[in-house]
C-alpha cells in the first residue's frame, strides 16, 4: 500500500534534498529482505525532528541497495566522494609515524569503530530474534578472547545494581532515552539483547547492540595513540576471527562503502580517533577560531561532554573528521599530526593572550 509523501520537518537536511516526491513514489512500497525495512522507517528522524543534518538510517545492509537512489547521492555529498570511488581499510599500526608530543597536555586517548555482522539487521531494523542472535554469538566470541583482551560480558538485562553503578562511574554504560535513536527504532525491546564487554584493564570495550551491533573501543590515559590503535586493531581482528569461528559469518564490508554502519555518516572506517587535550590559548582566542583551524586540519573539536554536550573549561575532544575515503591509518595519522600542530599553536596563543 503506497504511503503519502511525508512532511519532512528537517527542511535543510540531506533527506529533504534527496527524498524527492518521484523517488518516494518509486521506493515507498519497497521492503528489505533481512529485516523488513522501509524508506519511511529510514527517514523517520528527518520527518519527526527539525534539526537533522543527515536524517536517514539503514535498517540492514539491503537498505543501502534497495534505497540506493536515495542513499548513493546523499552519501557522496556528505563524505565528498565520487560516484565510482572505492574504500580501502588499513589497520596496520606499524605504519603510524611519530606520536603525540609527550609534553602535550593530553588527558586520554580513545579510538572507536563500529562493526556489524552479516546476516543480521542493523539496529534501526534488526528483529528481536536477530538482536538476541547477535548477543548470543558475541557471548561465545568474547569467551574466546585471551591475553590483555580477555574480560567479562555484562548484559544490560538483569544487571546487578553494583555492576551498573561501576559501569556508570567508568563512563562505560550506554543509556536509553536518546530521542534520535528512539525515533530511528534503535531502542525497541530495550534493554534486551544489549550489553557491555570490557577487559580487566578497562582499556578494551565492546558495546553490543547499541547504534551498531558492535561498537569496539580502545582507550587509555595519556597520549599513546599508536598503542591505543594497535590494541584496537588486535581487538577487532580477535573479535572478527572469533565470530567467524563460532558462526562462519563475517563483518559487513562493502567494496564501495567500507564497513557498513546503521548511520551513513559512519560508513568507511566507522572510526573516531580522539584525544582529550587542554587548549587554553585557543579557549582565550575563541572557540570559533579553534573550529576553523580544526576544519583546515581535517579535525573535529567537541566539548568534553560528548556529541551534543557543551564545552567545559579548556579541555576539548579532538577527533578525525572523515570516515570514508581514507584508511584507518591515514585518519589516525591526521589526528596525531593535527593535535601536535594545535598544541604547538596553542602555546604561541597563550603567550599572545597573557
Amino acid at each position: 500500500m503506497a504511503e503519502p509523501y511525508p512532511d519532512i520537518k528537517s527542511k535543510h537536511s540531506l533527506v529533504a534534498k534527496y527524498v524527492t516526491k518521484p523517488l518516494w513514489d518509486k521506493l515507498n512500497c519497497a521492503i528489505t529482505k533481512t529485516s523488513g525495512f522501509t524508506l519511511a522507517k529510514a527517514i523517520a528522524c528527518a520527518a519527526e525532528f527539525d534539526n537533522q543534518h543527515c536524517g536517514i538510517y539503514a535498517g540492514d545492509w539491503d537498505s543501502y541497495k534497495v534505497f540506493a537512489d536515495v542513499f548513493d547521492p546523499l552519501i557522496q555529498e556528505y563524505h565528498g566522494i565520487a560516484a565510482d570511488s572505492t574504500h580501502t581499510s588499513d589497520m596496520d599500526a606499524s605504519k603510524i609515524k611519530g606520536t603525540i608530543d609527550p609534553t602535550a597536555p593530553v588527558h586520554s586517548t580513545r579510538i572507536r569503530v563500529g562493526r556489524n555482522i552479516d546476516g543480521f539487521g542493523l539496529s534501526p531494523g534488526i528483529t528481536k530474534d536477530q538482536r538476541i542472535g547477535v548477543e548470543n554469538l558475541m557471548k561465545k566470541a568474547f569467551a574466546n578472547l585471551s591475553g590483555d583482551l580477555a574480560g567479562t560480558y555484562y548484559p544490560l538485562t538483569g544487571m546487578d545494581e553494583k555492576v551498573r553503578q561501576q559501569l556508570v562511574d567508568d563512563h562505560f554504560l550506554f543509556m536509553s532515552g536518546d530521542p534520535n535513536l528512539k525515533v530511528a527504532g534503535m531502542e525497541r525491546d530495550w534493554p534486551e539483547g544489549r550489553g557491555i564487554f570490557h577487559n580487566k584493564d578497562k582499556t578494551f570495550l565492546t558495546w553490543v547492540n547499541e547504534e551498531d551491533q558492535l561498537r569496539i573501543i580502545s582507550m587509555q590515559n595519556g597520549g599513546d595513540v599508536k598503542g591505543v590503535f594497535d590494541r584496537l586493531a588486535r581487538g577487532i581482528k580477535a573479535v572478527g576471527d572469533s565470530v567467524k569461528k563460532e558462526s562462519g559469518r563475517e563483518f559487513m564490508l562493502d567494496p564501495k562503502y567500507g564497513y557498513i554502519h546503521s548511520c551513513p555518516t559512519n560508513l568507511g572506517t566507522g572510526m573516531r580517533a580522539s584525544v582529550h587535550v587542554d587548549l587554553p590559548g585557543y579557549t582565550k582566542a575563541g572557540v570559533n577560531i579553534l573550529k576553523a583551524r580544526c576544519e583546515e586540519l581535517h579535525l573535529q573539536p567537541r566539548g568534553t561532554r560528548g556529541e551534543s554536550g557543551g564545552q567545559t573549561g579548556i579541555t576539548y575532544d579532538i577527533s578525525n573528521k572523515h570516515r570514508l575515503g581514507y584508511s584507518e591509518v591515514q585518519l589516525v595519522q591526521k589526528m596525531i599530526d593535527g593535535v601536535n600542530t594545535l598544541v604547538k599553536e596553542d602555546r604561541e596563543l597563550q603567550k599572545k593572550h597573557k
